[in-house]
């Protein structure tokens, strides 16, 4: 199933061909006036060198005026072979849906509201016949009946016609267009957008680039570059300050000689004021008393750290290279 993109407004077609795998652009007056555009032809040149085939409006009160129309926009330096004239559904627009196709030009029979019109068009040798379906499901038909008995229609009497499944609202009339059968689909970027999107998607893929990251960051990549310290003749107050300026809810008590004594944190204060009350406050860091700090070497991967967490249940662990801390891993670091 061909897909193109449907819209006038040049940020969403450049963005859309990004992908690299689109077949065409489809466009329209109505979406051109409604951007502001008002060098039509201009718009058209430029368009015709920024996608694979570019589908055009090609508007007149009769066949020949349809005609003339056609190869005046090819005058302007269209390839035939990448340009599809778009002719509503008409005795005159299928009139000049045969003209055009004696002359090898690519035709799009569009407006197409009945399964009689398409099979006019098709009967005229339409390259494309276009039913609107989110515009025939506003005024209550059975669009998809339709554009399934033109993708019958088609397959039971060998027209040489792919049916475009146009005025996409959501993503699943994508769905419906794929189960149905048609040839070609066009869909707005905000549509197409939706179309790779699922909840479910998003959280195994998440969940993929978190066990990674484990297996192959290290724990001295995933730390802030903060190596929040402070000496064991530090006041109690002055910690608490210094836990507020390096952004942790711990600090890591050094010795004179650059060992670590231990871990002071937000917990460790809370728990000193409920037993020994604000006094508590006039202490020096040297006077309190210490467990055994977890540390773990800056070298080792974070599978390493996630398993200590797991093991040990804190929120922070010393992070130590050759005996010596250089920061600290807070558990939120290991989310990346």
């Amino acid at each position: 199933m061909e897909l193109y993109l449907d819209s006038a407004n040049l940020k969403e077609i450049e963005e859309g061909f990004k992908l690299g795998f689109l077949n065409g652009l489809t466009t329209t007056p109505t979406f051109m006036q409604k951007e502001g555009i008002t060098d039509i032809d201009g718009t058209i040149v430029k368009l015709s060198k920024m996608v694979p085939v570019l589908q055009i409006e090609a508007l007149g009160n009769s066949a020949e005026e349809v005609l003339a129309e056609a190869e005046r926009q090819l005058a302007l330096g269209l390839d035939p072979k990448k340009t599809v004239f778009k002719i509503p559904v008409s005795l005159e627009g299928v009139r000049a849906c045969k003209m055009l196709r004696d002359k090898g030009y690519l035709v799009n029979v569009h407006l197409v509201y009945t399964l009689q019109q398409a099979y006019m068009a098709m009967h005229a040798g339409a390259t494309y016949v276009c039913p609107l379906v989110g515009r025939l499901q506003d005024q209550g038909h059975d669009a998809l009946a339709l554009v399934e008995q033109c993708v019958n229609a088609v397959d039971l009497y060998d027209y040489d016609t792919k049916i475009m499944f146009s005025s996409v609202r959501h993503a699943e009339h994508v769905r419906n267009a794929i189960n149905v059968g048609v040839h070609t689909i066009t869909v707005p970027l905000k549509v197409m957008k939706q179309l790779t999107e699922n909840n479910f998607t998003t959280l195994g893929t998440d969940q993929f680039i978190a066990d990674t990251r484990m297996m192959m960051v290290k724990v001295k990549e995933a730390i802030k570059g903060i190596n929040p310290l402070v000496a064991e003749n530090t006041s109690v107050t002055d910690a608490i300050i210094k836990m507020t300026e390096f952004g942790y809810g711990a600090v890591t008590v050094t010795k004179a000689d650059g060992s670590i004594k231990g871990v002071f944190t937000d917990g460790s204060l809370r728990k000193l004021i409920g037993e020994k009350g604000r006094d508590i406050l006039t202490k020096n860091l040297s006077d309190l008393e210490y467990r055994e700090p977890i540390t773990i070497d800056a070298n080792v991967l974070l599978n390493d750290a996630n398993s200590l967490f797991k093991k040990t249940n804190v929120d922070t662990i010393v992070v130590t290279d050759s005996g010596k801390p250089v920061g600290m891993l807070d558990i939120q670091d290991m989310k990346g």
